[in-house]
């Protein structure tokens, strides 16, 4: 999609982009740093890929947007009350033991060779459909194919790092 088609159907939904995420976050300012955040995703993958239904999506990105940033501001009132900053010391890090890192990043790599090993069209489907979010409406419009076969693409491309995954967990 033209940037200038994308540009134009922002601007002209932008207010009402805003009011919708202000309804979700419950503050004006936090709902246009959605609202943006939103745009510079929606135009990243305008620019890669044909969208059916632009403003869907669009509303879709602030949607999502806003729910996280709500429950993250959830778990951030939960887990700090005010004057507990010296208590706040003394908690561990919220991060995964060396150990749990090395793991994780052997499994990404299995994971990173299991896709390299996909037909490129398999390979296309399964990142579109699993790290990008699109739907087999978008990704059998991307490719050019039925939405049947780019069902099939992603089932047979996640079978197949499943299985790659599992012949790997033994080496750890």
């Amino acid at each position: 999609m033209p940037s200038e088609v994308t540009t134009a159907l922002f601007t002209e939904h932008r207010r009402s982009l805003i009011e919708y995420a202000t309804g979700i976050v419950g503050s004006r300012v936090e709902a246009e740093d959605v609202v943006q955040e939103a745009w510079l995703r929606f135009d990243a993958v305008s620019r890669r890929q044909l969208l059916d239904e632009p403003l869907s999506y669009l509303y879709r990105i602030v949607r999502n947007l806003a729910i996280d940033g709500r429950r993250k501001q959830g778990r951030e009132e939960r887990h700090v009350v005010a004057g507990t900053a010296s208590l706040i010391e003394g908690v561990a890090e919220d991060r995964p033991s060396p150990e749990a890192e090395v793991v994780a990043r052997s499994e990404l790599q299995a994971l990173q060779a299991a896709l390299l090993e996909l037909p490129e069209r398999t390979r296309v489907a399964v990142e579109m459909h699993r790290m990008g979010g699109a739907t087999l409406k978008e990704i059998a419009a991307y490719l050019g194919i039925s939405i049947g076969l780019a069902h099939s693409l992603v089932i047979d491309g996640l079978e197949h790092c499943r299985a790659r995954l599992a012949r790997a967990a033994p080496d750890r």
